[in-house]
């Protein structure tokens, strides 16, 4: 099984993922932005974009990875990978579908006042980095109109990780 947690940057996923996998007995936490720097060190460059999901290799590799580890561990990947183009969530979840790979799709949710202010204080990428940022409107838009309608939103505004963690650990369990 997948437990995908999906959500913009600030929501929580990187936090709450390695808490959510302590408390999923034979899980692992399977950072699917790896496979996207495996693509970015590839030389001479690949077509410059400003997001590696847009290289069309990385969704069928994300499926492909996942599928791969779980073939030789078994038990459960939870994967923190923000995700806002309908149309490559469609290509991950109908690859892991043909896999009969069960994913539980996850949304770490924040207001846009908190989420600004995780950006802002964040020590990993710097403050008000304008990466994160540029991704709060997208983010809106997705979860207007297609996002939260695929997933379980989990709220985080107000929970701290280990809260969210449980909610979705629970979740998974029943």
């Amino acid at each position: 099984m997948i437990v995908w947690l999906n959500g913009t940057h600030g929501a929580g996923k990187t936090t709450t993922s390695p808490l959510v996998q302590q408390l999923i007995p034979d899980s692992r936490v399977f950072d699917a932005e790896k496979v996207g720097e495996t693509l970015m060190d590839i030389t001479p460059g690949l077509p410059v974009t400003d997001n590696f999901q847009h290289w069309p290799p990385w969704r069928p590799l994300v499926v492909e990875t996942a599928r791969r580890v779980l073939d030789y561990t078994g038990g459960t990947l939870v994967i923190p990978m923000t995700v806002l183009v309908e149309q490559y969530w469609r290509e991950i979840s109908t690859g892991l579908a043909h896999h009969a790979i069960p994913v539980r799709h996850f949304v770490l949710h924040a207001d846009q006042d908190t989420l600004r202010g995780r950006i802002a204080g964040d020590t990993v990428l710097g403050p008000n980095s304008p990466f994160r940022l540029k991704y709060l409107e997208p983010y809106a838009e997705a979860a207007r109109t297609w996002l939260h309608a695929e997933a379980e939103v989990v709220d985080t505004t107000h929970l701290t990780p280990a809260q969210a963690a449980l909610r979705i650990a629970e979740a998974v369990k029943s």
